[in-house]
């Protein structure tokens, strides 16, 4: 391919970020003659304008559909910044000839690290006790359950894929049961990490923990519903480490209201706020109750993982524009 005027073979644009700087990338690509601009079309709202002539796009926070699609004139690849292709129109890349790429081993460690400290956190009632010591109340009784034995306690994954075998492996040494719900995963391949396969009405009705892990599709959209919530005990608690709109949050800050469940742990309220330009905790109930912790969508972050993921995004956007096929394909 001959140069550009401004003296690039390539364009690469990457829709939105929120680190610090592009050097990583720049350090990859730019070697190659690409020319790497950073954009902040987080919502991927005008991206197809924007964009136009993009050779690669790396793939943040930013939704990109059928109509961006159609508007990338030359684009042979889309990478994404880590694993879930669910802001993707994977069947429109496929029939516009864009290849995608993810980082498939990104923030194992991490998001199972994080799943398991909400849990761990909520089981033990820090929050509850560290509330009742800073008001004076220096005792075991606060009002709330006792905290059970980890070794008492029942942990149920509702999908069972490689970060969820990865909670699983940990939690085992802390004397956890754990339990799975996954309609793609065998009681064979369960068991070999000695974990029970069974089905999600079990799961709800007897896990101590509910810890959701599952990728976000129409089928598991809001997964977890009014119904859903009461199945589970009164004591229980539910963690969500994986998309936002696995539960109905309405259904759930009424079912903490309530004491229908005791807690809950989430990475990630059910309209996803890094997705949108304009945003405040007002919106979502769940933030003004003491019983449900959230995070700012960190469950996956690390100096490491940032650094892995950045570098094999740029790799993967480098192998197509060199004429190779992406090292890590979706589709």
């Amino acid at each position: 391919m001959e140069s550009s005027s401004s003296g690039y073979k390539f364009k690469v644009y990457i829709s939105d970020y929120d680190y610090p700087d592009l050097e990583i990338e720049r350090s990859i690509l730019e070697p190659i003659g690409a020319q790497v601009i950073g954009l902040q079309c987080k919502s991927g709202e005008g991206l197809g304008d924007l964009a136009y002539d993009a050779d690669a796009i790396l793939q943040q926070y930013a939704k990109i559909d059928r109509d961006t699609i159609s508007k990338l004139k030359s684009c042979k690849v889309i990478c994404r910044y880590g694993i879930g292709t669910d802001i993707l129109d994977l069947k429109a890349c496929k029939e516009f000839g864009v290849a995608v790429s993810n980082v498939p081993d990104y923030c194992l460690d991490e998001v199972a690290d994080h799943s398991i400290a909400l849990g761990f956190t909520l089981l033990r009632k820090v929050p509850m006790y560290n509330t009742a010591a800073a008001s004076g109340n220096w005792h075991w009784n606060i009002g709330c359950v006792l905290p059970k034995r980890f070794r008492s306690c029942v942990w149920g994954l509702v999908g069972f894929g490689r970060i969820s075998q990865n909670i699983a492996r940990k939690l085992q040494a802390f004397g956890f049961k754990v339990i799975t719900f996954d309609p793609y995963v065998s009681k064979s391949l369960a068991g070999t990490f000695g974990v029970e396969k069974v089905t999600l009405h079990e799961l709800l009705e007897t896990s101590d923990v509910v810890n959701l892990m599952c990728p976000h599709t129409p089928e598991t959209d809001r997964l977890i519903g009014q119904e859903e919530l009461q199945l589970m005990k009164n004591d229980s608690i539910l963690i969500n480490g994986a998309r936002g709109k696995l539960i109905d949050n309405k259904a759930l800050f009424d079912a903490l209201s309530s004491g229908g469940i005791f807690a809950a742990g989430l990475d990630d309220p059910e309209e996803e706020p890094a997705k949108l330009d304009n945003w405040s905790p007002d919106q979502n109930p769940l933030f003004g109750l003491d019983n449900c912790l959230i995070t700012p969508h960190v469950a996956y972050v690390s100096s490491e993982a940032f650094s892995e993921c950045r570098r094999v995004a740029a790799e993967n956007a480098k192998a197509v524009l060199l004429g190779n096929n992406p090292i890590n394909p979706v589709n």
